[in-house]
């Protein structure tokens, strides 16, 4: 009987041993695989799994061994005794792989949640790392496209021929484009308006507070003239344009300036205003002195006939002279108005300008007082021969330096300066006195005819106004510069071209 049961002991013990060793070796492949990714669901479900069989499994087999044992040996009771805990270490084993199987399945839904999610969440990771490689990239290409614009418009800014400026509401100057400092005449440094308010520099105090109101009341204003003091004293008429630029945040509103200086233009508008005028009166003076000409010569021709009957000294010689006298005074004026209106030819001779202002003053200095009046020469010695009317000009300077002497009275100083601009083709000539000046409402009547601030009796008012047109015909141009107390400065400039015909 026992030796016809060893084939099925041997085979038990063969298989239960085959078991195990399978068992054991599977649970040691998978404890390798959970090692190396411990966080794979799957691994820990088949260590569990495993586990649990390898139990269930050493239990069988332990189970097979004590039943042969107890064939073998013939102990009943051995196995009597080992059967029911044989058993219930099975069913337990069993209830063990139930759990980890159930466990698993609702686990592994969670895992594929989790998975899910993973992936999501991943998906969105590359996303936000494509969509924040796109943001830089626009980012960047923003930040050249404002830069490039900045450049553009502060470009603008620099280069722009009228004055620009920026301030705060109350004046304080924020930004100026070069124009408006060399406008201005501050420095050309970053500090050079730091600190300064805008309505320093109007000339009239009531200009600001009247743009500052049309600014807070209608946010802008338009084409307003005023005069702007600049820094060496200097006085500018410009039109002001400005508009109301209301910060992102509330304070930082800001006023924006555009400048114009239309000083030149007022200059060249009131010469041509003297041209029309001096052109209105010289045709009315034209007819005027034809027809007091002729009076005056017959009363001329009989005074000078009275006179022939006179003894000298008498008393009615001397009635007689004083008619003479102011006569030909008349007859002078008449010329004058002639010259003015009409204008005689102008010849055409090679002039040393400063030999001929030499041959003025020798003259004024034969027939007038000039003893306690200094005259200041500085001629420069490389002017060209002009080609000028000798006789006019002789007398447009006699005009000056007489006016000049009228204006310094017994005593002061007079400076003649001459100047060659080759780069312009033009002689300067410059007449300044030490005298009383000229107030600023009489300038631009200097040069009217008729127009004199001497007392009466001492000018006609046609010196200036002929001298005007005397350098007019030569090509040339005449300006005055005064300031009452201090002085005046005439200044003619006439062309240096010696081959003018």
């Amino acid at each position: 009987m026992v030796l016809s049961n060893i084939p099925n002991i041997i085979m038990d013990v063969i298989g239960s041993v085959s078991v195990i060793v399978l068992v054991f070796l599977c649970l040691w492949q998978v404890v390798i695989l959970r090692r190396r990714d411990s966080s794979n669901i799957l691994w820990s479900f088949l260590f569990w799994f495993f586990f649990a069989v390898a139990v269930f499994s050493l239990s069988q087999s332990v189970g097979q061994l004590f039943k042969q044992i107890r064939v073998l040996t013939d102990h009943q009771n051995i196995w009597e005794v080992a059967r029911p805990l044989n058993l219930s270490i099975n069913i337990l084993m069993f209830m063990a792989v139930g759990l980890v199987i159930f466990y698993f399945s609702r686990s592994w839904k969670i895992y594929e949640q989790i998975l899910s999610d993973k992936n999501a969440l991943q998906a969105a990771f590359n996303n936000l790392i494509f969509m924040n490689c796109r943001l830089e990239k626009l980012v960047s290409e923003r930040t050249v496209a404002l830069e490039n614009s900045a450049k553009k418009y502060r470009r603008i800014f620099e280069v722009f021929p009228d004055m620009l400026l920026v301030s705060r509401m109350d004046g304080t100057i924020i930004d100026i484009n070069p124009a408006g400092i060399q406008l201005l005449g501050l420095e050309k440094n970053a500090d050079a308006f730091e600190g300064k308010k805008f309505q320093y520099f109007f000339d009239n105090a009531e200009d600001w507070r009247r743009l500052k109101q049309k600014i807070d009341e209608q946010g802008f204003s338009a084409s307003d003239e005023i005069r702007l003091k600049c820094r060496d004293g200097s006085i500018r008429r410009v039109l002001i344009s400005c508009v109301l630029d209301k910060g992102i945040n509330q304070g930082e509103n800001t006023i924006e300036f555009l400048i114009k200086d239309i000083e030149q233009c007022r200059i060249m508008e009131q010469q041509l205003t003297q041209a029309e005028k001096l052109a209105s009166i010289g045709r009315f003076s034209a007819g005027i002195a034809h027809e007091i000409n002729n009076p005056l010569g017959i009363i001329l021709g009989y005074t000078q006939l009275l006179i022939r009957g006179e003894k000298p000294g008498t008393e009615k010689y001397q009635d007689l002279k004083t008619i003479e006298k102011h006569v030909r005074t008349c007859k002078f004026i008449v010329e004058d108005l002639l010259n003015f209106a009409r204008g005689s030819k102008t010849s055409q001779d090679k002039l040393w300008l400063n030999t001929a202002i030499d041959e003025v003053i020798s003259f004024i200095h034969q027939h007038s007082k000039l003893e306690q009046v200094e005259i200041i020469k500085d001629y420069d010695q490389s002017l060209p021969p002009l080609i000028l009317d000798k006789k006019k000009i002789k007398q447009v300077f006699m005009n000056l330096i007489m006016n000049a002497r009228h204006a310094v009275g017994t005593k002061g100083t007079i400076f003649l300066s001459t100047r060659y601009h080759p780069s312009a083709q033009q002689v300067v000539v410059q007449v300044t006195d030490t005298g009383c000046g000229i107030e600023e409402k009489n300038l631009l009547r200097i040069f009217d005819p008729f127009f004199t601030t001497k007392p009466i009796g001492e000018g006609t008012g046609m010196g200036l106004s002929v001298s005007y047109g005397i350098i007019k015909n030569h090509g040339g141009d005449i300006f005055v510069d005064s300031e009452p107390g201090k002085g005046t400065t005439f200044t003619v400039v006439l062309p240096a071209n010696s081959n003018r015909r």
